[in-house]
């Protein structure tokens, strides 16, 4: 490195920041309990100040560094505004709750979770966008299971490892893409490796599925709360089967290949007509664009101040045989469900996604965590340590540079020469960028994928990180498998190991 672009740091070093940093943003989540947005900050405070004064790297180096990792998700930010335009339009638009409505009139619990995770599964692997599936069909499935009575962090949690697993394994995926790309093999050996690792993860997901939905039929259904849910949603919004227009459209472009923001616009502007059908002004469907949907019928019997005024709104409205009671419990549900949506809406994720990727991109240009990533490297020895390396180094990307591309690349272009010196074919480097640094994102809080997901399906991410069991389960299933010997795919013919000439100088 150049003189006038400042030194590497130290492993002491680098592991001393990377420890403050992580343990102001603990303290700041789980001790003070703020949103982690400022702790980003003081950490990227604190690894820019070490930057500058220790590394002497000049303030306009650090400072196209935090900008170089914001541009990396300018694409992110843009679908984040229109899936919240898309939201903002399809709750009005009657998309979202004739989903729900019809949606639970054939479901139950005992099959719920299964099928919701099986068309999360299908739609992300036609579409390719784990974030178009949690955002549109994901928001719809949370209100069916918050009508079967299952718990709002099961249902995300089955939403993402569905959505995750069908981006994962989907050719049209712009992950399923870079690591292949990144490691140096083709797109459909990448494919065909992760199915090692992926498909029995897959399996044993779903059977739990299975097991949870047995445990959540176990009590009666509750018919007479369904039966209100859907009274509700049919006195506020036109419930019909041109309902499912507009996401069928949506996944019809993404599987003739049409990029996602255009495919997404198009979501847009088939709920805003079905809007307009629904009777709302264009001055209307502009102001839900931008600021969301807020429940009216739903709102009002939720904010009632007793029981008689919610009796007088179920009159009003002409909904008989349903109880005050029950009224005022489907009303508050529903309107915490339908509030929503909207670009601004997207303000406080895509703040805390630039706090983020404005750390992470101090923490790259500086060398902190490749540092570390180095001194990982020098100590591996077989197959099992180099896969396990790349698995930790992913979820080490994912925790500090706050973006799943991010770790993807990094740990890629460390461990490529390493995998290619021990004789391992690159299909098994870009198996393990997937396995981890595509899933274990969403389980950050403050990574692009947690933040989005979790402000999409209303659960905090520390919620429902224990039920997107494909998302933690699956990196340890391919560091299990690697050790067992099976899996393993070697450079040359017959599985004879090509050893490169050079051993890479961190080995």
């Amino acid at each position: 490195m150049s003189a006038n672009i400042g030194r590497k740091p130290t492993l002491l070093e680098a592991l001393i920041v990377l420890l403050l940093s992580a343990a102001f943003i603990g303290a700041g989540v789980l001790h003070w309990e703020v949103s982690v947005h400022i702790p980003i900050v003081v950490a990227a405070t604190l690894a820019a100040l070490v930057g500058r004064f220790v590394l002497k790297r000049p303030w306009s180096d650090i400072e196209e560094g935090m900008i170089n990792g914001i541009m990396m998700a300018m694409q992110a930010i843009l679908i984040l505004y229109i899936i919240g335009m898309v939201i903002g339009t399809w709750i009005p638009g009657g998309v979202v709750p004739s989903m729900i409505y019809y949606g639970l009139s054939i479901l139950n619990p005992s099959v719920f979770l299964l099928t919701a995770l099986l068309i999360c599964s299908i739609v992300a692997l036609s579409t390719g966008t784990s974030w178009g599936t949690s955002g549109t069909v994901g928001i719809a499935l949370m209100g069916i299971g918050a009508g079967l009575g299952i718990p709002a962090p099961v249902t995300a949690g089955v939403i993402i490892s569905g959505a995750y697993v069908g981006d994962k394994m989907s050719p049209l995926s712009d992950t399923t893409n870079l690591a292949p790309a990144v490691a140096g093999t083709d797109l459909f050996q990448h494919i065909r490796a992760m199915m090692w690792t992926t498909g029995p993860t897959y399996l044993i997901v779903c059977v739990v599925a299975v097991v949870f939905g047995m445990k959540y039929a176990g009590g009666s259904l509750d018919a007479a709360k369904i039966a209100a849910i859907q009274s509700v949603l049919s006195h506020e919004f036109d419930i019909s089967l041109l309902g499912f227009v507009p996401p069928i459209l949506v996944i019809g472009l993404c599987v003739a290949k049409c990029p996602a923001i255009p495919g997404l616009l198009a979501g847009v502007f088939a709920g805003g007509i079905m809007a307009l059908v629904n009777g709302y002004g264009i001055g209307d469907v502009l102001s839900f664009t931008l600021d969301g949907y807020s429940a009216t019928l739903a709102g009002e019997i939720a904010n009632a101040s007793d029981m008689n005024a919610v009796a007088k709104l179920l009159a009003d409205n002409n909904i008989v045989g349903l109880a005050p009671e029950l009224a005022k419990e489907v009303g508050s549900m529903l309107n915490d469900l339908l509030t929503r949506g909207g670009m601004m809406s997207m303000a406080n994720t895509i703040a805390l996604i630039t706090c983020a990727l404005s750390f992470g991109g101090i923490m790259e240009r500086c060398g902190f965590l490749e540092v570390v990533l180095e001194a990982i490297l020098k100590v591996v020895k077989s197959v099992g340590g180099l896969v396990t390396s790349v698995i930790v180094s992913c979820f080490l990307c994912n925790l500090f540079l706050g973006d799943q591309y991010l770790s993807i690349v990094m740990p890629g272009r460390i461990f490529k020469n390493a995998f290619e010196w021990k004789g391992l074919h690159a299909r098994m480097l870009s198996r393990s960028l997937e396995d981890c640094g595509t899933l274990s994102s969403v389980l950050i809080p403050w990574n692009t994928c947690g933040a989005y997901n979790s402000g999409v399906l209303g659960v905090k991410t520390v919620e429902y990180a224990p039920f997107a069991i494909l998302n933690w389960l699956n990196p340890l299933v391919a560091i299990a498998i690697t050790y067992m010997g099976i899996g393993i795919s070697w450079k040359g013919k017959e599985g004879e190991p090509v050893i490169a000439r050079t051993k890479p100088a961190n080995l």
